[in-house]
């Protein structure tokens, strides 16, 4: 039996003659701030009211009055890279974390993994009296421990957080979320029908946990990591706040663009002398368009807008709370984007992503007869890459690019009791990985170089506190590297050199640059100190200058674990958790689709033993994959047998047991045979009684998104209106169930990183 240590009371014989000891609880200084850090996900530099838009985003534009709007802000341009630098204050290389998680890749730069020796702020904070709290967009832990039975080493609750209430995924359906509740499934504690919205229920639980931590202690302040899942597609919102922008946006985004650029240089967000970066050639304008395709771009401009604004009321929603308690002006609010603003939608957009996922052409006919379900919880909509353009004014390119579309983004900072002059701009070049060691000296608190018995590495951010009373400061992060699936850059002291080498999938632009070596790469060089939106490429005429970059990136490269460049993350995915035969029982957790059976595009027989009894009420699904917007299901109805492919919620082919299931145990089997690529033959039978068989003339080719596999129920929309809600078969009808995929899988690596990068 182990014996306390250290206990510093007395121990007699009796009571009497003892005295009791408590050991200190960890506290905070006193009057320490609370942080709330509200992190929006492919929010552009150009998407609040308070950085030139003309949306609706009245939190965030007071915050802003009331604080400091930071003009030169910078991240990884992507969200896993970016929300590992702001937990650890590592680069996202030095953390393992070079792309999504979904994207790991066998090499230390690359793993997803994030070691303990880059500790989270919520760790520190953890040692030094603070409640810490996550909500919303988690993303990241490996994708095989986003499983109910798989390990947790990376979920919130073991990084420094006492509660979360969210998502693992990248993404997830704002009315049928993938929801998490500390370190368990749960399901929404409503329906779309009853007015469910994730970020409405992501406030909800804000709220209540500080309600928890004040009955608990009137006076320990808190870490709230607010991560909702907006503005990532899908765009949905509820439906007031979409109509409130109808015809807002009919002037289209060459109009849209220039008058926010007006708006960004008499407000002094820009410095002097900024330009307005020229329209590419793969971004049409918007008078070379049909009224028709006018109709639907704005129409998912308005969900968007519509989703964003949504969003802005529940942050100000969770700020009147934190108001209401006394305590806002002595609270560190945070507001930041993850990357720029998406162009995933593709040119023309969609009322389905997931057509975009699986490289099948989307025709305007098509979405023109979805428009009005464009923004619920029918579509899974995404707005085309000409109003992301717009999104990121004045600047070049998008999410994922190192030029500054990609990685420069709005952060704004509110702190009455800490801040100088509120309302003004800072101007200072700051990274995603200076907020954790700004945030530790404002607390005036010491990065420990032990956590939990594990040596931390240093921090590689440099705090910006000093920007908070001196606008007028020199910036003293003055070097910074950036890599992004090829695409690279480095920015020095004023100075960027950049080169844009995306995989072949999200190249836009010139297909041959993808394929082109490394070594034949052209850097282009801009003076970013006087040229801020990189309009004047100036290598000719500096080229010693390119060239001390250059040779700066290969040194930063070397000490961040960068190396082996790849532009095919799709190409060293993680194998492990890979099987050809899968047995499950009834009634677990759901499986993201990294580490669920891969049926797609290869025959397979699934086997599912059951027991009815005469009468019995047997409906239910045995196995699916998906949601409303694409999907399988294994399922039983009116006591017969079915089997339905939902493609990308436009066609639904359903084959049925042309008799009802005998009485007692039976084997009910549902037998695919690939017959062509992305075709197949779907035989069912009892035992081994074939009750029917049918073609399934197109199934999904590459992934069914964030929409998880299930067993005995349905995790999120419903894949068949067949069985609508979460289709829980009845307890005791389902035991187990054995899937055997046969055959090779017919990989797209291309397409499954597509699909895996939309999802971010």
């Amino acid at each position: 039996m182990g014996l306390k240590k250290n206990f510093e009371g007395e121990i007699g014989k009796y009571f009497t003659d003892s005295t009791a000891w408590w050991p200190p609880l960890e506290t905070p200084a006193e009057n320490s701030p609370n942080i709330i850090v509200v992190l929006l996900d492919d929010v552009g530099y150009a998407q609040f009211g308070c950085y030139g838009s003309d949306l609706n985003t009245p939190t965030f534009d007071k915050l802003a009055a009331n604080g400091l709007r930071f003009a030169n802000y910078h991240t990884t341009a992507l969200c896993s890279p970016t929300r590992a630098c702001l937990m650890t204050g590592r680069n996202h290389h030095a953390s393992g974390m070079a792309c999504v998680v979904e994207f790991a890749q066998g090499f230390p730069g690359y793993d997803a993994i994030i070691p303990h020796e880059n500790g989270f702020i919520s760790e520190v904070l953890n040692l030094n009296g603070y409640a810490n709290y996550a909500l919303g967009k988690w993303h990241l832990s490996p994708a095989y421990e986003n499983h109910d039975g798989g390990p947790r080493d990376h979920w919130p609750l073991s990084k420094g957080f006492d509660r979360f209430y969210g998502f693992l995924a990248g993404e997830t359906d704002q009315y049928h979320p993938d929801l998490i509740h500390d370190n368990h499934q749960v399901d929404p504690p409503a329906t779309p029908a009853e007015g469910y919205h994730i970020t409405e229920d992501l406030t909800d639980k804000a709220i209540q946990f500080i309600k928890d931590l004040r009955a608990y202690s009137p006076v320990k302040p808190f870490f709230m990591y607010y991560a909702p899942g907006a503005c990532h597609a899908p765009h949905q919102a509820p439906k007031r706040y979409i109509d409130a922008y109808r015809g807002k946006f009919d002037k289209g985004w060459d109009a849209w663009r220039e008058e926010v650029f007006a708006r960004q240089l008499a407000s002094g967000l820009l410095p002097e002398g900024t330009e307005l970066s020229e329209r590419p050639s793969w971004v049409p304008a918007w008078d070379s368009l049909s009224d028709d395709q006018k109709l639907l771009y704005t129409r998912l401009m308005e969900a968007f807008a519509g989703f964003m604004t949504h969003t802005d009321e529940q942050v100000g929603r969770l700020l009147q709370f934190v108001d209401s308690l006394g305590e806002l002006d002595n609270t560190i609010v945070v507001v930041m984007s993850d990357n720029g603003a998406s162009a995933e939608g593709g040119p023309s957009g969609s009322h389905n992503e997931k057509y975009f996922f699986n490289f099948v052409p989307e025709s305007l006919e098509e979405n023109l007869r979805h428009l009005d379900d464009i923004g619920t919880e029918h579509s899974n909509n995404h707005y085309p890459w000409g109003w992301a353009w717009a999104g990121n004014t004045p600047l070049k390119r998008f999410k994922r690019d190192t030029h500054e579309g990609g990685v420069c983004d709005p952060m704004i900072i509110h702190w009455p009791k800490g801040i100088g002059t509120p309302g003004e701009t800072r101007h200072q070049y700051v990274h995603a990985i200076d907020l954790k060691p700004t945030l530790l000296e404002l607390l005036g608190v010491e990065a420990p170089q032990i956590i939990k018995g594990v040596e931390q590495n240093p921090i590689e951010g440099t705090s910006f506190a000093y920007a908070l009373k001196d606008k007028k400061a020199p910036s003293q992060h003055v070097t910074q590297y950036y890599e992004m699936m090829g695409s690279r850059a480095i920015y020095h002291d004023g100075w960027k050199a950049v080169v844009y080498h995306p995989p072949l999938m999200a190249n836009y632009e010139d297909k041959e640059i993808s394929k082109r070596s490394f070594e034949d790469d052209i850097w282009e060089l801009y003076h970013v100190a006087e040229d801020f939106s990189e309009c004047h490429e100036v290598s000719a005429k500096f080229p010693e200058k390119l060239a001390e970059l250059q040779k700066l990136w290969w040194i930063e490269a070397d000490k961040n674990q960068v190396l082996p460049l790849n532009n095919q993350p799709g190409r060293y995915y993680d194998r492990r958790f890979r099987r050809d035969r899968y047995v499950f029982h009834a009634g677990i957790g759901s499986i993201p689709e990294t580490t669920a059976p891969n049926l797609r595009n290869r025959s397979f027989h699934i086997a599912a033993e059951v027991s009815i009894s005469a009468d019995q009420n047997c409906d239910g699904v045995i196995v699916c994959h998906g949601g409303h917007a694409g999907g399988y299901a294994m399922y039983l109805k009116g006591r017969r047998l079915h089997y339905v492919h939902n493609f990308l919620g436009a066609m639904a082919t359903t084959i049925s047991a042309s008799e009802e299931i005998p009485n007692g145990d039976v084997v009910l089997r549902a037998v695919f045979n690939a017959t062509g690529r992305f075709r197949g033959e779907m035989n069912l039978y009892y035992g081994d009684v074939p009750v029917g068989s049918g073609v399934i003339p197109i199934t999904t080719p590459i992934s069914y998104g964030v929409d998880p596999f299930a067993v005995g129920y349905q995790r999120m929309g419903a894949i068949t209106p067949d069985m609508p809600g979460k289709a829980v078969i009845p307890e005791g009808v389902l035991h187990r169930v054995t899937i055997d995929a046969i055959g090779p899988t017919y990989r797209d690596p291309e397409g499954e990183m597509r699909a895996a990068l939309s999802q971010q």
